[in-house]
């Protein structure tokens, strides 16, 4: 069988997809966002997950044929009404209550339903917990578009290993878990996808082991990370450097290498709230789970907590200090800034009466303000501008100009770990590293 792949939702994980699959398929990719739509078409995408030399390579000018290799986005219905497989990448967040959200999934669900035609496959790559695809999402395409799962169309799982700023682990280079919802369903998707992945795919035995796996690999790691948080606060009580104690540990073989950190993004940070949801909805509370959620929800008041703490000590005074957050992304080198926990600490620190002051050269400030409400800053040169007062004419400051009674590194862009600290601090000012990678002297660390 020829096939026409659509995918739907292009951020960072239907956009790198859909770029892959467009080498070997005509292939469409499709968003609501249509300002999204047209700067991909131009060829460049905001997110950095994929070059602009990468993405107009696989540009084609119009809606591909069947016969035709290449990518094209759109926001059209009528352009993805030839395509046989549909594969849904659109986030999977939680409410304020870290309650699963359906919402797009089921509005995707819905789309599909609009144009799925008889032996059809959708494909969800959306992070769910087990039952999600086949209890909540393929009863809405049934319903949509009139048709009877399993027997005029069909569905597969293959959940997203996406790593955001990741450039070396990419898609094509992540092994890959399939299913179907029959056996040879799950061979022809396990197909499809090993065409384009270099790494190699995994056929799971059904949809819900797929979705069960996929859940269960950021819970692991929000385990693991809750853990050495923790071992962050016992030994920071202890006067202990926790990172020359994991470094030590990390001599025997099997000691898994996990850091103390802030915990956000769309995935670690929002995963286990689905399978605990889940595990309740059968009579289970999930105790491990959801104490370390807990715990690594906690760490933003923590880390505010010991900056002023650290800074008491110092005789700097709290009440109206001036503080410098270097990073508002949720990790390094990424311009990704959902479900970001330097958030957390933002407010903590206004909470102690405070003025913070945020610079991030990968955050993109208008995003920043309609997500958090609040000012970022991402020019580089004003920053270095900072270092040589002297040689810059006062017109040329910005409100970032002036010494700081605390410096925060909140995320370890690679602009950071070259910048001089020294001529941005005030003569106490502390530094105060949350990834611990800072070689100047600091004042404390996770």
């Amino acid at each position: 069988m020829q096939h026409k792949i659509t995918v739907l939702g292009l951020g960072y994980v239907g956009l790198p997809l859909a770029r892959l699959f467009a080498t070997k398929f005509p292939t469409v990719g499709f968003d609501i966002n249509q300002a999204r739509v047209q700067e991909l078409n131009n060829g460049h995408d905001d997110t950095l997950e994929v070059s602009d030399e990468l993405l107009k390579s696989a540009l084609v000018k119009n809606n591909p044929t069947k016969e035709e290799i290449g990518l094209y986005c759109s926001y059209d219905l009528k352009d993805i009404e030839d395509s046989n497989i549909y594969i849904i990448t659109v986030p999977t967040p939680v409410d304020k209550n870290n309650r699963p959200v359906l919402t797009p999934l089921i509005k995707a669900s819905e789309t599909v339903g609009r144009v799925l035609k008889k032996g059809d496959i959708v494909i969800y790559e959306s992070t769910v917990y087990p039952g999600a695809t086949e209890e909540d999402c393929i009863p809405v395409v049934e319903k949509v578009s009139g048709l009877k799962f399993n027997v005029d169309f069909f569905a597969g799982y293959s959940p997203e290993r996406i790593n955001p700023g990741d450039k070396e682990h990419t898609v094509e280079k992540i092994l890959k878990v399939t299913s179907g919802s029959t056996p040879e369903i799950g061979i022809v998707v396990n197909d499809i996808y090993k065409s384009v992945i270099t790494a190699g795919t995994h056929l799971a035995p059904t949809i819900k082991v797929a979705e069960a796996a996929k859940v269960i690999e950021n819970s692991q790691r929000d385990i693991n990370i809750a853990f050495v948080n923790e071992l962050a606060k016992i030994f920071n009580l202890m006067d202990i450097d926790t990172h020359d104690v994991l470094e030590a540990a990390g001599t025997k073989w099997n000691f898994l290498p996990f850091k103390p950190g802030l915990v956000g993004g769309h995935c670690i940070g929002v995963d286990p709230y689905y399978l605990a949801q889940k595990a309740q909805e059968y009579g289970y509370h999930p105790e491990i789970i959801l104490a370390g959620r807990r715990l690594n929800d906690s760490m933003g008041q923590y880390v505010a907590s010991q900056v002023i703490k650290t800074m008491i000590k110092k005789d700097i005074g709290v009440n109206n200090a001036k503080i410098l957050m270097l990073g508002i992304t949720f990790k390094e080198n990424c311009p990704d800034v959902r479900n970001t926990k330097i958030v957390d600490v933002v407010a903590a620190l206004e909470d102690y009466g405070t003025e913070v002051t945020i610079y991030d050269p990968w955050a993109t400030p208008a995003e920043v303000k309609h997500e958090y409400g609040l000012t970022c800053h991402n020019r580089l040169p004003v920053i270095a501008s900072l270092a040589k007062q002297s040689q810059t004419s006062r017109e040329e400051q910005s409100d970032l100009t002036g010494k700081y009674d605390a410096i925060i590194l909140g995320v370890a862009h690679q602009e950071f770990l070259a910048l001089d600290l020294e001529p941005l601090k005030k003569k106490k000012a502390i530094i105060y590293d949350v990834k611990g990678i800072l070689k100047s002297d600091t004042d404390g660390k996770l």
